[in-house]
């Protein structure tokens, strides 16, 4: 989008007067989180025209980003931001006079899954004094419906010595991104964005319009934002437990959930399918369902459905150690003194992303059982006890494939035979299980 389209297109006043200003070469935003979602979002802006300044707290990441180091970027990505000129750091006087604060801290919950807003918090406190008449502040983390407006907003407005839609424009946009996809990008992923007036979100819209190629639906309120970011996720985390908890009865019954549920695809409407697996990893699924947890909860509603599937979700991990455990036993052996080769450590496939990875939990069980642990992912070698495949299988008993990463996916009952390892446990089910039939090396699958 042109800065003349742009500007046809906001409102009039305050926010067209930001919009106007920030989509010129001299527009400048300041992205407070260069994480997952900030840093891509950053680059794009910065590809798009603005004066980007990027910040965060962590100084060991600070030092890496300015030496234009980022694995958790694509290729594609990974080109613009050696060509960008953003400038990176922890200093303040980066946050000073921006035309647009984008914050992206993330938002996770604590060791009691109870939602933890201190990074939206501080981040709040940092922007605040910095932000000036005209600016628009839009919050991309992820929190509970009335999050922005109750906690973030009213540090802002303190700070500022501002108020929202009169002095400053205020906009929450829920991130949305999805780690290895080459399709939906931060690019193309339509967004929804809520405004605390109508102004803002005006604003908003106009201000995404400039950066994304996909659509933007504006919603009635910021709340009614918060609360999309919230379903899309625990519809997902509902819908796995349901497949996990088959997965477990069928597997006592003989039945092969997967034949199953390719067979309930074939149905043109109605059903979508879901694939059970060994637990649930990244930073949206295992984590915002307990934001609406809380937020049921303290509106005088208990989640019953969400905490269920919480809970099914959270002890695929160990399931799937159960499973090796009676593997093992038919064999005359046990998990206590096995050496196992652990086949993954990110929670999705293809990327070192290892937040909320249900593979940290296997390798914890395993230890608790006595088990003696390798660990190899070719994408976080820093956390991997080995460095190959040959080196993982070479005196392992067992192996546990944790994540389905493309290397893991073409391999063959020949390679875990060729090393002695008896029995394997295919926590994705991306492994031929026909190909197993006439092996000596057991294979199991979840439900699988």
């Amino acid at each position: 989008m042109t800065r003349e389209t742009l500007t046809e297109k906001a409102p009039s006043g305050l926010a067209h007067e930001t919009i106007a200003r920030s989509t010129t070469a001299v527009g400048s935003v300041a992205v407070v989180g260069l994480g997952y979602v900030g840093l891509p979002l950053a680059i794009l802006a910065g590809e798009r025209g603005f004066w980007v300044r990027g910040f965060d707290v962590d100084t060991r990441k600070i030092e890496s980003l300015r030496a234009r180091r980022a694995p958790f970027l694509s290729k594609e990505e990974t080109a613009q931001f050696k060509k960008s000129r953003m400038h990176i750091g922890d200093n303040d006087a980066l946050l000073v006079d921006a035309d647009i604060y984008l914050i992206c801290v993330p938002t996770p919950v604590n060791e009691n899954h109870e939602p933890d807003l201190g990074p939206l918090i501080e981040a709040s406190k940092r922007i605040g004094p910095y932000v000036r008449k005209g600016a628009l502040v839009i919050i991309e983390s992820t929190v509970d419906p009335g999050a922005c407006e109750r906690v973030a907003l009213p540090i802002i407005e303190r700070d500022s010595g501002l108020t929202a839609e009169k002095d400053f424009l205020f906009a929450h946009c829920p991130e949305r991104i999805n780690p290895g996809d080459s399709v939906w990008d931060v690019r193309t992923i339509p967004r929804v964005v809520g405004g605390s007036g109508e102004k803002s979100l005006n604003a908003a819209v106009a201000f995404y319009q400039s950066i994304l190629d996909g659509p933007i639906k504006p919603m009635g309120s910021i709340r009614e934002a918060e609360a999309v970011k919230m379903v899309e996720n625990a519809f997902r985390d509902v819908n796995i437990a349901f497949v996990n908890e088959l997965a477990m009865s069928f597997a006592k019954g003989g039945l092969d959930i997967v034949n199953v549920i390719e067979g309930a695809s074939t149905k043109p409407f109605a059903f979508m399918p879901h694939f059970p697996g060994c637990g649930v990893g990244g930073h949206c699924i295992p984590v915002d369902p307990y934001y609406l947890i809380r937020y049921g909860h303290e509106n005088g509603f208990e989640h019953r459905f969400l905490a269920m599937a919480r809970e099914i979700n959270n002890g695929m991990p160990h399931y799937t150690v159960d499973l090796l455990e009676q593997e093992l036993e038919e064999r005359g052996a046990e998990l206590n003194g096995a050496t196992v080769a652990l086949l993954g450590l990110a929670y999705k496939r293809d990327v070192p992303d290892l937040r909320e990875s249900p593979a940290l939990t296997i390798r914890s069980a395993l230890e608790m059982r006595g088990a003696i642990i390798r660990t190899f992912d070719p994408f976080v070698p820093g956390e991997s006890t080995h460095t190959s495949l040959e080196s993982v299988f070479d005196g392992a008993d067992a192996a546990i494939i944790a994540t389905d990463h493309s290397l893991f996916r073409t391999l063959a009952p020949e390679q875990f035979q060729r090393y002695g390892i008896s029995v394997v446990i295919d926590g994705r089910n991306c492994l031929d299980k026909l190909a197993f039939a006439e092996s000596p090396v057991t294979y199991r699958g979840i439900g699988h």
